[in-house]
């Protein structure tokens, strides 16, 4: 009997050995030896089982991580970190299957179609983690971009995943010290920073606009 796994395990089988997806849904299935009709009781296209492939390694990056005994004491920085490093490391095993996915979608300003599902399990996480990181006064609070900082840290796992698909280092250390370097920098702009510091000296200016006069500065 078929399940979701056996698709899954039989399609990348199948465009790993040639190189593109199969003619048609009935082909596949005569192949693999079931029903047309058992196949779309799982999944709804090929595009289907690529994004569910996707999906499914998120979701498994994120059991094992909040498995950690230490997971409820790390930071928000540091609960990112843990999901690049796991995520990367999961996916070496599919390193075939991730190359051929991504090299054969469109170039386009978004991110690939097949990530969608990927992209939702990833924002839910992002959303938590930075909110739980504002809560707790780690990342700044700041009005209007607050609600974009999920999107920064998604661009950010798309430059470390293009990285890694053209990474040729020996055990792709060189995608280890990309997501390190990348991940904090991008946390970095999330903190308080002297520029922040500006920010409040303004409205506090613009507040207190009569104290210059009361300073003796006149118009200056």
């Amino acid at each position: 009997m078929a399940t979701t796994e056996s698709i899954q395990k039989a399609y990348i089988d199948f465009v790993l050995t040639e190189g593109e997806q199969p003619k048609s849904v009935y082909v596949f299935a005569k192949k693999n030896k079931m029903a047309e009709e058992e196949f779309y009781r799982f999944f709804g296209s090929f595009d289907a089982i690529e994004q569910s492939v996707w999906t499914d390694l998120a979701n498994k990056a994120l059991i094992e991580i909040k498995e950690q005994e230490i997971w409820a004491q790390y930071s928000a920085r540091e609960k990112a970190l843990s999901f690049f490093y796991s995520f990367f490391e999961l996916l070496k095993s599919s390193r075939s299957f991730a190359v051929y996915s991504i090299k054969k979608q469109p170039r386009t300003l978004s991110s690939p179609r097949v990530l969608d599902g990927l992209k939702d399990v990833f924002e839910a996480f992002a959303e938590n983690i930075l909110n739980e990181g504002i809560e707790t006064a780690e990342l700044s609070d700041r009005k209007f971009f607050s609600k974009r900082y999920k999107d920064a840290l998604w661009i950010q796992f798309g430059f470390v995943l293009n990285f890694w698909i053209n990474d040729n280092s020996a055990g792709f250390e060189k995608t280890d010290e990309a997501i390190e370097k990348g991940v904090n920098v991008t946390f970095d702009l999330f903190q308080r920073s002297p520029i922040d510091n500006l920010f409040e000296y303004g409205k506090f200016l613009a507040k207190n606009g009569g104290i210059k006069e009361k300073m003796g500065f006149g118009t200056f």
